[in-house]
């Protein structure tokens, strides 16, 4: 167990705040930055726009009114007159900043209206008895009411009792040539004054590479622990006969691609072994992940075994739904539908049929709820995976002895994302997309060209083909998108009166949606307008246009998933974004990443990078540490290195390797320690 922090109890909860529980946590709470009090700069040496220290007397100390009440100081050296000037200040401060005292000022210094000017300087009395330091000062992360000093004290006080022995083998850190442990976290709280500044600040510092390698070799020592303790677990061993997955292949209108069959074989083989699969499907948008999990289903159920199929969304689950219900009926199986909004009574229905051993059960979190109780739970599919979090998909494991399960996403993740996060689960790429899938050209257009967009809606919907008209989301409100779907869909109704228009939205019922899409799926309506519901399970050949508004409100991931609604028939098919001025950065960022690429893998790998695996993960991260020291998008070099290392540790110096998951891993949930 970690050693608490022998504090007193309002002082320990400002540090709670900052994750701050144990010693150790102290000694890995590292500096923002730096600053330079090991030496003294003359006036007349300063240059506008960076930061020094100048030491001298205060000639001038004045309380003035115009523009607003400040306290401006005159500090004089050898060489010429600084400006001080305080906009909030104490009696105490006037008192240590009186006519005649000496003086050390450390801050950014900048033209003002008399001269050069500090504002907001930290300052300290000066003088023969006040040596300058010997190191670069650290500037902590902090909190309301928890002053640098109080954490440099605490700090400290753990560097110096805390026993910080090397838990990296001699050959392993001789070897990738890395400092020791102890002296990067002492050189990264106390830099002495030649330590590269640029270095630190930029993490490119040897004492940073060492600590970014082991939080990065944590994270894997515990996936591959995670990874081992799963092949001593006991699983059903659903081998595969092939009588039902032969029928399916033989009634399916088309063939599996290369891709699909290598990842079938590689599912196929896992559900055959006596240990709890757990792999992760993977493929862009279209790329036919469904029917791979409709083959996985029908192996488990030619084996007496139970399925349950989950997604996050009712309108992505009852797309399941109706597609598994259509393939699969005729073979003598009828899927459980089971969804939050159904009534009490056919919830019930449901429940009881899945309790009495029907096969396959098709929903949404629903088939969570302690009420459903599976028969003989073999086999979990959850689609979109990174939308439901660590303690959901647990609760699936205790609905069985221990079901096989198979995650599938179509986000695709990147390479750095799937070693780190992802390393406790086998992962298969569909890295193939079906024949006869059309390039799907982007156009960026302003919202001031609007009503061309309207003419070029009108054109494709009178020529026969389908358009989606997908409303903007509205920060997290249903509220509001659904009063913008509503007037979004009202307008295109008076301006395309010749058009039949649908509207879907998750405020629907399962039935109206369902016949909605249904009726848009059959071609009696020429054009959907829709919120993000859509996002995921729509496929409509005859689509061939997509209208995103207000594109710029929309992440890279949806933009991409949205998009990958349309180009599912021989038609060329376009999809527009619509932004409006003025875009910030990042909203412009985005744009530009969507309308240059189509790969999904490429779209991905430049998401994380604009947002950070955090994000991107999702609710995957409920109760899984993210990475404090370490940049996937910078790092991949150090995390190939440590992915390695973390088997030879594990093999060849189990006592090192349970060592530095101990100090590393201390405080994270019971399901991630070893």
């Amino acid at each position: 167990m970690p050693v608490p922090l022998k504090i007193a109890p309002a002082t320990q909860s400002k540090f709670a705040k900052l994750g701050i529980h144990t010693p150790f946590d102290l000694v890995l709470h590292l500096p923002l930055r730096y600053e330079d009090e090991t030496q003294i700069t003359r006036i007349s040496d300063l240059v506008p726009g960076t930061s020094a220290q100048v030491e001298g007397e205060i000639i001038h100390s004045e309380v003035m009114y115009r523009p607003r009440r400040s306290l401006v100081c005159q500090l004089q050296d050898d060489s010429g007159i600084l400006y001080l000037r305080f906009l909030n200040f104490y009696p105490s401060q006037q008192k240590q900043l009186a006519i005649g005292k000496q003086i050390r000022a450390l801050g950014e210094s900048r033209m003002g209206f008399f001269g050069m000017e500090m504002v907001h300087p930290k300052c300290r009395v000066a003088g023969e008895s006040v040596p300058l330091k010997q190191a670069l000062t650290p500037v902590y992360p902090t909190t309301a009411g928890l002053p640098q000093a109080t954490l440099t004290k605490h700090i400290h006080a753990a560097l110096n009792e805390l026993a910080l022995d090397d838990t990296l083998p001699e050959p392993i850190k001789k070897r990738l040539q890395l400092p020791d442990f102890a002296a990067s976290v002492r050189l990264l709280h106390q830099p002495p004054p030649d330590t590269d500044e640029d270095a630190l600040l930029e993490r490119a510092h040897p004492a940073w590479m060492r600590i970014k390698f082991d939080e990065l070799l944590a994270q894997q020592l515990s996936m591959r622990v995670h990874y081992r303790e799963r092949s001593q677990r006991i699983a059903p061993k659903l081998a595969a006969h092939n009588k039902l997955t032969d029928a399916l292949l033989k009634d399916l209108p088309f063939a599996l691609t290369g891709a699909q069959k290598k990842v079938w074989h590689e599912i196929s083989h896992d559900l055959a072994r006596p240990h709890p699969m757990q792999r992760l499907l993977q493929g862009d948008v279209g790329s036919g992940k469904t029917v791979v999990a409709a083959l996985a289903a029908l192996q488990a159920i030619e084996n007496g075994y139970q399925v349950a199929f989950m997604a996050p969304t009712e309108i992505l689950a009852e797309q399941h739904y109706l597609k598994l219900r259509d393939w699969l009926t005729p073979l003598g199986m009828a899927p459980v539908w089971l969804s939050g909004s159904l009534k009490k009574k056919d919830k019930t229905a449901a429940a009881e049929r899945i309790a009495q051993g029907d096969m396959l059960a098709i929903g949404t979190h629903a088939l969570f709820q302690t009420s459903v109780e599976f028969n003989k739970l073999g086999l979990v599919i959850v689609d979109e995976q990174h939308k439901f979090g660590v303690q959901q998909r647990l609760a699936l494991r205790g609905k069985g002895s221990e079901p096989h399960q198979l995650m599938m996403s179509a986000t695709p993740i990147p390479r750095t994302l799937a070693m780190s996060y992802y390393a406790d689960l086998d992962v298969s790429v569909i890295d193939e997309l079906p024949p006869g899938r059309t390039p799907i050209v982007t156009k960026l257009v302003s919202d001031a060209r609007r009503e061309e967009v309207f003419e070029r809606v009108r054109v494709a919907c009178l020529e026969g083909r389908q358009a989606y008209w997908v409303c903007p989301l509205i920060g997290e409100s249903e509220a509001l998108q659904l009063q913008t779907a509503l007037e979004t869909h009202a307008t295109l109704t008076q301006i395309f009166p010749e058009l039949r228009i649908g509207l879907a939205h998750g405020k629907l019922s399962s039935a109206e949606k369902a016949e909605t899409m249904a009726a848009f799926k059959a071609g009696e309506l020429q054009l959907l307008v829709a919120t993000t519901v859509i996002e995921v399970g729509v496929d409509v050949p005859n689509a061939s246009l997509m209208v995103i508004d207000h594109a710029e409100r929309m992440g890279l991931a949806q933009l991409h998933q949205l998009r990958g609604r349309v180009g599912r028939g021989a038609a060329e098919s376009m999809c527009v974004l619509l932004f409006q001025q003025p875009l910030s950065e990042l909203a412009r960022a985005r744009l530009k990443i969507i309308y240059e690429n189509t790969d999904g893998f490429e779209i991905a790998q430049q998401d994380l990078r604009l947002r950070g695996p955090g994000e991107l993960l999702g609710a995957r991260q409920s109760g899984v540490p993210m990475l404090r020291f370490a940049d996937l998008g910078e790092d991949d070099k150090l995390l190939d290195k440590a992915r390695d290392i973390a088997d030879e540790m594990l093999r060849d110096f189990p006592e090192a390797a349970q060592a530095h998951l101990q100090r590393w891993m201390a405080n994270e949930p019971d399901y991630l320690r070893t």
